[in-house]
């Protein structure tokens, strides 16, 4: 999603955390086959607790990878490493956790619930770890956030969905199978779908703020120069397998899959305490479904309000830094 463009703090005050890989035997996804053996990337900052219940999960978002999430670890930021053991863990199809790009014959189609899957086979069977203090992610990491809150409702104190749905709308589908059609065309044509990443690209940036921001932030003077940056990262970027492979599992995504299409249902079962933090002017994940099962499930609310739309997270970190950082103190 590319967050660190907007947060304030790019540079960490902190030597980043080495990358760590754990493999995942028999990982059994939702479409019943197995990845037989799944490497899973993972940092961690600070220290478990004696009591081993100051750990806090924070999976990437969308195309995201973890080291873009220590721009929100640290002093005065959402988590302090100096008081949670904080693992930020490299969702499933990212490219550096396992993926269809490692050129593994007959990957199977992943799906929320299989990061998540992924995530508690890594703090149960890596490192030993019961329940979590919080779980929280952003965008594509709040959907994972609310998988977590359903599908393992005690394993956690806290939980705080950012920017994420539990289920998506119609307007959100558009756009992503948008995107996804474009890979998927030039595909079928025979030609390499990097070639169609530019166009992706494209259509993802108009909908990660609003048509205001865009028009005040990029004057159309700069639009040929913004196109030729798109072309040069479709060369070294994200695979485009792995990007399609992302987005159908943000397609597929509904936590009310387990209580038969009942949205409040799902809601119900949830036993965390959980703040969920939208951004009003979203233009790529529609606040209504989050807002809606916050309403129901008599969840906190926490609402950014500025023209940033998906990238209020950045904008408006000051905001966000204090909330989430008071509500995990509780």
């Amino acid at each position: 999603m590319k967050w660190i463009l907007l947060a304030l703090a790019a540079v960490p005050a902190f030597a980043q955390p080495a990358l760590q890989f754990a493999e995942i035997r028999g990982l059994r996804t939702e479409s019943g086959q197995a990845i037989e053996s799944c490497r899973i990337a993972y940092r961690t900052y600070g220290a478990l607790n004696a009591q081993r219940s100051n750990a806090v999960l924070f999976p990437t978002w969308f195309s995201g990878r973890s080291e873009n999430l220590d721009a929100f670890i640290g002093p005065g930021k959402m988590v302090d490493p100096a008081r949670y053991f904080v693992i930020t863990v490299d969702a499933l199809g990212n490219g550096v956790s396992c993926s269809p790009s490692s050129g593994a014959a007959g990957f199977p189609r992943l799906t929320i619930g299989d990061m998540v899957e992924s995530q508690y086979r890594l703090l149960t069977g890596t490192l030993n770890i019961r329940r979590l203090h919080a779980v929280l992610g952003i965008s594509m990491g709040g959907m994972q956030t609310f998988e977590w809150i359903t599908a393992h409702p005690d394993f956690m104190k806290f939980a705080v969905p950012i920017v994420g749905s539990p289920r998506l709308t119609t307007a959100d589908l558009l756009l992503w199978q948008g995107e996804l059609g474009a890979i998927e065309a030039v595909q079928k044509a025979g030609a390499d779908p990097r070639t169609a990443m530019p166009a992706v690209r494209a259509m993802h940036e108009f909908a990660l703020t609003t048509p205001g921001w865009i028009a005040a932030n990029h004057p159309a003077s700069e639009f040929p120069a913004l196109m030729a940056q798109f072309e040069k990262e479709a060369l070294t970027g994200m695979s485009p397998l792995d990007y399609a492979a992302q987005l159908r599992a943000m397609m597929a995504h509904d936590i009310s899959r387990r209580f038969q299409g009942n949205m409040d249902n799902a809601g119900a079962a949830v036993r965390a305490r959980v703040l969920v933090v939208a951004a009003t002017q979203d233009h790529m994940v529609n606040p209504q479904p989050a807002l809606a099962l916050a309403a129901s499930a008599g969840f906190r609310v926490l609402k950014l309000t500025g023209t940033c739309g998906h990238h209020a997270p950045g904008c408006e970190e000051g905001q966000l830094f204090s909330a989430v950082s008071a509500f995990l103190a509780q």
